[in-house]
C-alpha cells in the first residue's frame, strides 16, 4: 500500500484569513456602534422634545377648568339663581376596556335608568373619546357608596363633583330667568359664532331661555385651565400647575322676589300675565306668566315623559305670554287713541257724541256696536275714556284714517320690540295698508279702520308692549323701556346698568297730556268709572284703563247674552293702570285669557299687586 503523503499546513495564510476576519468583526463592530451612538444622538439629542412631550403627554395632562356661572339676584341682594355642589358618574371613553360591558355592570350595579343610558349614548357622540362625558347626574348618598365599594372594577369611570344650577323659586321666575340646560349641536354652532370655542371646553350647560340666554356671555366667565401629574391609568396624581377660571359676572335684577311670588299667588290657575314696572326707569318689578313649570326639571336633562307633559299641555306653559302673547289691545289703547285725535284736532277737549249703543256710517248697512247696547248718551273725549264708550272711538278712528293711527301708534311702540333683555320677545301687529296688501292680498276698507278704532280687528299688542306705552303716557312722551338688569355686582357693590331709552314722541300740547290721564283718574274715581268698583275705599290715588277683548264676530242681529260661548272664544279681560296717580312709582298690566270684563276680573288683581306694593306707604297716613 502506497504511503499517503502528508499535507504541510499554510499558517502564513490561515493567520491572514483570521487577521482579515478579526478586522470585519472589529469593523462589524463598530459600525453597530455607530449606529446605536447615531441612534442615541437623535433619540437624546436632536428628537429630545419631541420625545420629552410625549413622555409628559402620558405622565401630564392639560384639562380645561369650566368657570363657575355668574349668580343672579333680585333688586333686593335675595339669591335668584345659585350654584349647588352635586356629584356625577362621568366616563373617560378612551380609558374603558370594554365600554359596553362596563355600562351593562354599572346598570346593574346602580340601578341606571333607561333614560341615563339613553342621554349617555346622546352626549357620547358629542365628546372625544378623550373627554369624560356623564352617565349618572346629581348622584346622591347612596349611590356614591354603592360605587366607591366597585370602583376599583371599573377603569376610566369615576365620581365627580362639580356646581349645577339650581332655581330656589322654581315656577315663580321661570319666564324671567328661563333655565340652563345641556348644551346641543345647535348650541355649539352658536358658540362658534361668537368665536368662543375654546371658552366651552370645559363647559357642559348653557343659557337656553330667559336672562341666562340673554347674557350668557356675561354669565358664563372664562375657562381657565390645570396640568395635572397622572399615573399610568389617567388617575390625578398632583396639580403641576393651574391656571384658574374667571367666573361670570353677578347679576342684579328689577326684579323684586316677594312681588313676584305675590302676583304668581294672585294669577293662581288662571291663563293670562302680569307684568309690574316702575314707570320712572322702565325697571321691571315683577314679569309672571300662567301657567308656569319648573325650569330645574331641564337643568340636568328633562325626560322625555316631562317634556310630553309639558309641549302637549293645551294651556302651553312654555309660552311667555308677558313678551309673546299677542292679544287685541281692546279698549286699552283709547287714551293713546284719545291724544292722536287732540293732536290732529279731529276733536277737541269740548267734542261731544251722541252715543244711542251702535255707530253707523252714512248709506252703509253695517252697524258697529258699543258695549253697552242702550248707549251712554251725549259724551266728550274725557268721559269716553272713563266709561269706555266704543261708539266716541268708532267715529274719531274713521275721521283720523288707518294711514294716521298706524304712524302715530308705532311711536309708542307698537308693532315692533321694546328690545326688553329677552330673545324670546314678539313684535305683535300694528296693521296698516301695507301689511294687509302683503298678508292677505286685500285693500284697506273703512270698517278695518273702525274696528281698530277700539283695539280690535287686526291690531294685535303684547303685555310688555302695553306696558311700555302707559309709562310713555305717564312720562309725557319720555319712554324709558322695559329692562330687567340692574346692575352687575362687583364685591358687594352693584354697579348700576344703563337704562333702555328710546327717543321720546314729538310734544303735544301739555294740556293733551293732562286730560288724558285726568280720564285714567276718573275711570278709577268716579262711580261711572269702569274700574270703579274694583279700586274703592283705597289709601291712595290710581289711574288706569279696563279692556275686554272680544275673540270672535257676533253676527249684526244677534244678541251676545242669547249666545253660548265656548271657553276659548270668551272675552280677554285686561286692566292697565299705575299709582300714586301724582307721582306713579308702579305701573300694571293684568291679562287675563277667557276670563270675562276687565273691570271685574282684571282690575281686582291689577289692585291687589297696587296694595301690597304701596299700600303700606299709605296706611299710615
Amino acid at each position: 500500500m502506497a504511503k499517503q503523503r502528508q499535507l504541510i499546513r499554510d499558517f502564513s495564510a490561515e493567520s491572514n484569513l483570521f487577521l482579515r476576519r478579526c478586522l470585519f468583526a472589529v469593523f462589524f463592530c463598530f459600525l453597530l456602534i455607530l449606529i446605536v451612538l447615531s441612534n442615541l444622538f437623535s433619540l437624546q439629542i436632536e428628537q429630545f422634545e419631541d420625545y420629552k412631550i410625549r413622555a409628559d403627554g402620558n405622565r401630564i395632562k392639560v384639562v380645561p377648568v369650566a368657570p363657575n356661572r355668574g349668580l343672579i339676584y333680585d333688586r333686593n341682594g335675595v339669591i335668584i339663581a345659585e350654584n349647588r355642589p352635586i356629584f356625577n358618574l362621568e366616563v373617560t371613553i378612551e380609558e374603558v376596556p370594554d365600554l359596553e360591558q362596563t355600562i351593562t355592570q354599572l346598570q346593574q350595579l346602580l340601578a341606571l335608568t333607561p333614560s341615563d343610558i339613553a342621554r349617555f349614548e346622546r352626549n357620547r357622540k358629542r365628546q372625544r373619546r378623550f373627554q369624560p362625558v356623564t352617565l349618572k347626574s346629581n348622584m346622591d348618598e347612596a349611590m356614591m357608596a354603592i360605587f366607591s365599594a366597585h370602583q376599583h372594577r371599573f377603569d376610566g369611570v369615576s365620581v365627580e363633583a362639580s356646581l349645577s344650577r339650581y332655581y330656589p323659586y322654581g315656577s315663580a321666575l321661570t319666564h324671567v330667568l328661563g333655565y340652563v340646560s345641556k348644551i346641543n349641536e345647535r348650541d355649539l354652532n352658536l358658540v362658534a359664532s361668537w368665536g368662543a370655542q375654546s371658552n366651552y371646553a370645559a363647559t357642559k350647560n348653557i343659557g337656553k331661555q330667559g336672562v341666562e340666554r340673554y347674557y350668557e356671555e356675561r354669565l358664563h366667565g372664562k375657562v381657565g385651565y390645570a396640568k395635572l401629574e397622572v399615573d399610568s391609568k389617567g388617575r390625578t396624581l398632583r396639580i403641576l400647575e393651574e391656571n384658574p377660571p374667571i367666573p361670570g359676572e353677578d347679576l342684579v335684577l328689577n326684579i323684586d322676589i316677594e312681588l313676584q311670588l305675590y302676583v304668581q299667588s294672585l294669577m293662581s290657575e288662571r291663563r293670562g300675565s302680569v307684568v309690574v314696572s316702575d314707570p320712572r326707569d322702565g325697571g321691571v318689578l315683577a314679569m309672571y306668566s300662567s301657567p308656569s313649570y319648573d325650569p330645574n326639571l331641564f337643568v340636568d336633562g328633562i325626560s322625555q315623559t316631562d317634556y310630553s307633559k309639558l309641549i302637549q299641555n293645551s294651556d302651553r306653559p312654555l309660552l311667555n305670554r308677558a313678551v309673546q302673547g299677542q292679544y287685541p289691545p281692546a279698549s286699552l289703547i283709547k287714551p293713546h287713541l284719545a291724544l292722536l285725535g287732540l293732536e290732529y284736532q279731529v276733536v277737541t277737549a269740548n267734542t261731544k257724541i251722541q252715543d244711542q249703543g251702535f255707530y253707523q256710517l252714512k248709506d252703509v248697512e253695517h252697524i258697529w256696536r258699543d258695549w253697552l247696547r242702550r248707549g251712554h248718551g251725549h259724551v266728550d273725549i274725557k268721559r269716553s275714556i272713563e266709561v269706555s264708550c266704543d261708539t266716541f272711538f268708532y267715529d274719531m278712528a274713521y275721521k283720523l284714517g288707518i294711514d294716521n293711527i298706524h304712524e302715530y301708534m308705532s311711536q309708542f311702540g307698537f308693532g315692533e320690540y321694546t328690545n326688553i333683555d329677552l330673545l324670546e320677545e314678539t313684535d305683535g301687529n300694528m296693521p296698516s295698508r301695507g301689511w294687509k296688501r302683503a298678508k292677505f292680498n286685500q285693500p284697506w276698507y273703512i270698517g278695518d279702520t273702525i274696528s281698530v278704532g277700539i283695539g280690535q280687528g287686526y291690531w294685535t299688542a303684547t303685555p310688555i308692549q302695553l306696558i311700555d306705552s302707559i309709562n310713555t303716557i305717564i312720562n309725557d312722551g319720555q319712554r324709558f323701556r322695559p329692562k330687567l338688569l340692574r346692575a352687575v355686582k362687583e364685591s358687594n357693590v352693584d354697579i348700576p346698568e344703563a337704562l333702555n331709552e328710546a327717543p321720546p314722541i314729538p310734544v303735544l300740547e301739555q294740556k293733551n297730556w293732562a286730560l288724558v290721564k285726568q280720564a285714567m283718574d276718573d275711570t278709577v274715581r268716579l262711580p261711572h268709572g269702569t274700574a270703579y268698583k274694583a279700586f274703592q275705599n283705597t289709601r291712595y290715588f290710581s289711574s288706569g284703563k279696563t279692556g275686554t277683548a272680544q275673540l270672535f264676530s257676533i253676527g249684526q242681529d244677534e244678541n251676545v247674552d242669547d249666545l253660548i260661548i265656548a271657553d276659548y272664544l270668551k272675552d280677554n279681560a285686561m286692566y292697565l293702570g299705575y299709582a300714586p296717580s301724582e307721582e306713579p312709582t308702579i305701573s300694571v298690566i293684568v291679562a287675563l285669557e277667557n276670563a270675562g270684563g276687565g273691570g271685574s276680573n282684571a282690575a281686582p288683581i291689577s289692585r291687589s299687586v297696587m296694595d301690597f306694593w304701596i299700600g303700606d306707604k299709605y296706611a299710615s297716613q
